[in-house]
C-alpha cells in the first residue's frame, strides 16, 4: 500500500476508530512476543464487535487484506512486514452466565482471566494461567498444558465469518463444532474471526486454585526460557515422538543463526537473543528440521504461524 493510500484509508478508519488506535507502518516487533517483525501497513487496535465490523467494511471497500491478531504470541512476522490492515483484538469484556459459566471477549489475556476466575473460586483454567496469549488465540489453536486443553472447558464460541461475496455473518457453534485437534480448530481458517467464547468451570477453593497456578508457573519458569523473547513452543509434538527430545539429541541446544538460538533450557523453543530477524529464525528452523530428519527420519512441523513477507 503506497503512502497516499495509507493516509486515505486511515482517514476513513478514523470515522469509526479512535485515532490513537490507528498506526501507519507500525513495526510488528512491538506487537509480537518474539520481538521480531517488519512493519504493518496499517495497524489497528479494536475493542468492540462494532469496530471490527466497521474495519472489515473499510478494508473490503478499499480492497485491502486483513490480518487478525491477539497478543502476538505463537506467531512470527517476516522482516518485510504485513501488507494491508492488521487488527489486534483488544475486546476483553466478560459476563457471567451463571455462577460457573462465563462469556469472555476474544481479546482477554489468559493471565487476566485466571485472576478473575480465582476471585470467583472457579477451577479449570489453572493450566493456562501462564500461557502469554489471549483466550481467542487459545481457542483458535486449542492451547494446552499439563494434560489439559481449552477444548475441555469450551461450551460455545461466537465468531464473524467472512463470505466470498465480501459480506460477513455472525455465527455461534458448540464445542463439537469447533473440530478441536492437537493445536488446531476450525478457526485455523482465517475467514473466521473469534468474537467471544463461553467457558464452563467447577467450584473450588481459592487456596487449591492458587496452589495449582503456583505449581504450573513454577514448572514453566524451570523448564521454559521465560527470560528471552520467544513465540512459545516452536514445533509441534510428533504422533509418536517428543520433538524437543529429538532436537536435544541432535546436539542443537544453544545452536544459533544470527540472533536466533535454540534455547539452552528447552530445545523445543527458538529464542531471540536480542537482535534476531525473522530470516535468522526461519533459517534456524530449517536447519533443525533437516538435522532431525537426517538423524531420526522424522519430519517435524512448526507450531508457530508465519505471517507477512
Amino acid at each position: 500500500m503506497d503512502s497516499f493510500k495509507k493516509e486515505n484509508v486511515c482517514e476513513e478508519l478514523k470515522k469509526y476508530i479512535s485515532k490513537e488506535n490507528i498506526y501507519i507502518d507500525e513495526p510488528m516487533s512491538k506487537h509480537t512476543s518474539i520481538k521480531v517483525g517488519g512493519p504493518a501497513d496499517i495497524f489497528i487496535k479494536i475493542n468492540t464487535v462494532e469496530e471490527l465490523i466497521n474495519v472489515i467494511n473499510v478494508a473490503t471497500s478499499e480492497k485491502e487484506p486483513i490480518t487478525v491478531l491477539g497478543n502476538g504470541t505463537n506467531i512470527l512476522v517476516k522482516d518485510k512486514g504485513i501488507r494491508g490492515i492488521v487488527i489486534r483484538l483488544c475486546n476483553s469484556n466478560y459476563e457471567f452466565i451463571d455462577d460457573s459459566t462465563i462469556k469472555v471477549g476474544a481479546g482477554m489475556l489468559n493471565a487476566k482471566l485466571s485472576r478473575i476466575l480465582y476471585e470467583h473460586s472457579l477451577s479449570g483454567f489453572e493450566f493456562a494461567c501462564g500461557i502469554p496469549g489471549t483466550i481467542g488465540g487459545a481457542v483458535r489453536m486449542n492451547a494446552g498444558a499439563y494434560g489439559n486443553q481449552i477444548q475441555d472447558i469450551v461450551l460455545s464460541t461466537r465468531y464473524l465469518e467472512l463470505q466470498n461475496d465480501s459480506k460477513y455473518v455472525i455465527k455461534e457453534i458448540s464445542n463439537e463444532e469447533h473440530k478441536f485437534g492437537y493445536r488446531t480448530s476450525i478457526f485455523n481458517d482465517k475467514k473466521r474471526i473469534i468474537i467471544d467464547t463461553t467457558l464452563k468451570f467447577t467450584k473450588s477453593s481459592q487456596e487449591e486454585i492458587q496452589e495449582k497456578m503456583n505449581e504450573n508457573n513454577r514448572q514453566r519458569r524451570e523448564k521454559q526460557p521465560t527470560d528471552k523473547p520467544s513465540a512459545g513452543s516452536t514445533f509441534k509434538r510428533g504422533d509418536d515422538f517428543i520433538t524437543s527430545k529429538l532436537i536435544d539429541e541432535c546436539g542443537l541446544k544453544g545452536f544459533g543463526v544470527g540472533g536466533a538460538q535454540v534455547s539452552t533450557k528447552h530445545a523445543g523453543f527458538v529464542v531471540n537473543t536480542g537482535n534476531a530477524t525473522a530470516k535468522d529464525i526461519l533459517e534456524l528452523c530449517d536447519i533443525i528440521k533437516k538435522q532431525v530428519f537426517e538423524k531420526f527420519g522424522k519430519e517435524i512441523c512448526l507450531e508457530i504461524e508465519v505471517l507477512g513477507e
